[in-house]
């Protein structure tokens, strides 16, 4: 089945609000093994609307629509559904029953915009919206689908999970596609693209590979379409087997793993306690750590040393070493790594040291050169990482890199343990 979304709204297309329905959706839909062909965004105008609508009946099965369904006077896209099926709005009683269920539970009264949002166009099905007021309108007409829903984000994907992806399912008669997404880090992607080539020449026709590169980490998408999802896994597992032989310390994840829940699991699993000392990345790989439920069952805390006194200070860095070496240096970077290991009374110490950009750079350092350095039981390591010109990539993959840096040792240690 070929789906096309549609976003409405004026504030999409000025840039005031980011189009992360069209994401979501297409991420949705694709997981769920049907086809999306097009996304298109169009301003609060029935003619572009009933245009876009024309060429993604023409094009799809089904057509997903979302915005303009409000009770002000610019939301216009239940209006100009009525005339484009040549309709008329009428009262639906399951509609304001829902709206009057939700109004009481937030404590509020009945308006007559309320009333006005449970008119829906005669010939089409109401969407049970759980979380407001505007119900989702299905349309079949002429062997097509067209579904319009809010704007709202949190609404709009309660009714895409609960009603509507399960409705299309049941239409779909197509083979589906099946996705499995690897995630690498520590290699760019042209130098993946050359480490993997013999593997990716073997693939079988039926599974297309795609690179999908971002800072830090670059994405491996195996698509394949099958009528049953349980042959789907199989092929794609079998591939993903000779992969892990070929680049096994490049795999972090799969799916929607993120380095820090990948490497916080480690922790947890080894009883182990980590701590971080930054500078460069100015807390940003705290926040990651941080940003997993229970971080806290093996993150003890952090120390932003951005000025060389509270390296001193704070870390135990030694003077001589910042004034013999600079701050950006394997010297010094090992040393905040130890420093705060031996304060925070942790298993594992993280600690960055860099520059992040646009200025500070020189000829000998320039922007984008990151020092790295783990402290653990037994040893203290260090990596100096070349990056770029752009601050905010530089200071993301600083923290990746970092993380991955932890990985790799907590992989070694559970596979070596060290003899009692």
């Amino acid at each position: 089945m070929k789906v096309e979304i549609i976003n409405i709204g004026d504030e999409l297309l000025i840039g005031q609000v980011v189009n992360t329905n069209a994401a979501w959706m297409a991420r949705a839909l694709s997981d769920a093994g049907l086809k999306v062909c097009r996304v298109s965004v169009v301003a609060d105008q029935g003619d572009h609307i009933k245009d876009a609508i024309d060429h993604a009946l023409d094009q799809s099965d089904a057509v997903l629509m979302t915005g303009g369904l409000g009770p002000t006077k610019d939301d216009i896209t239940k209006h100009v559904l009525c005339e484009y099926y040549d309709s008329s709005l009428v009262f639906n009683e399951p509609a304001f029953e829902n709206i009057k269920h939700l109004l009481k539970l937030r404590g509020r009264e009945i308006r007559e915009h309320h009333k006005r949002q449970a008119e829906i166009p005669d010939i089409c099905t109401p969407v049970e919206n759980k979380f407001g007021t505007a119900p989702g309108l299905w349309f079949e007409q002429g062997g097509k689908i067209l579904v319009s829903m809010p704007g709202v984000p949190f609404e709009m994907e309660a009714m895409m999970e609960e009603h509507i992806i399960p409705s299309l399912a049941g239409f779909n008669t197509a083979d589906i596609s099946h996705h499995k997404t690897i995630l690498t880090h520590g290699i760019g992607e042209s130098y993946l693209a050359e480490k993997i080539t013999p593997w990716e020449d073997q693939l079988p026709p039926y599974i297309k590979l795609a690179f999908l590169p971002q800072p830090g980490i670059v994405r491996l998408r195996l698509t394949t379409r099958q009528r049953h999802k349980s042959t789907a896994e199989k092929e794609i597992a079998k591939q993903i087997e000779k992969l892990q032989i070929l680049i096994p310390e490049l795999i972090f994840g799969y799916g929607d793993d993120t380095m820090e829940e990948v490497v916080g699991n480690l922790l947890r699993q080894q009883g182990k306690t980590l701590t971080t000392a930054e500078s460069c990345t100015g807390g940003y790989l705290a926040h990651l750590i941080t940003s997993v439920p229970g971080s806290s069952d093996y993150y003890t805390g952090s120390v932003v040393s951005y000025a060389n006194d509270i390296k001193e200070q704070a870390l135990s860095v030694r003077h001589n070493s910042l004034l013999a070496y600079g701050a950006v240096s394997e010297q010094v970077v090992k040393e905040m790594a130890e420093g705060i290991r031996q304060g925070f009374h942790s298993d594992y110490a993280l600690a960055t040291s860099g520059i992040a950009g646009p200025g500070g750079g020189t000829l000998e350092k320039p922007v984008g050169t990151v020092w790295v350095a783990l402290a653990g039981p037994d040893k203290t390591i260090a990596k100096k990482f070349r990056f770029g010109e752009h601050r905010g990539r530089n200071i993301r993959r600083s923290a990746l890199a970092a993380l991955n840096m932890l990985r790799l040792e907590l992989l070694s240690y559970s596979s070596h343990p060290p003899p009692k």
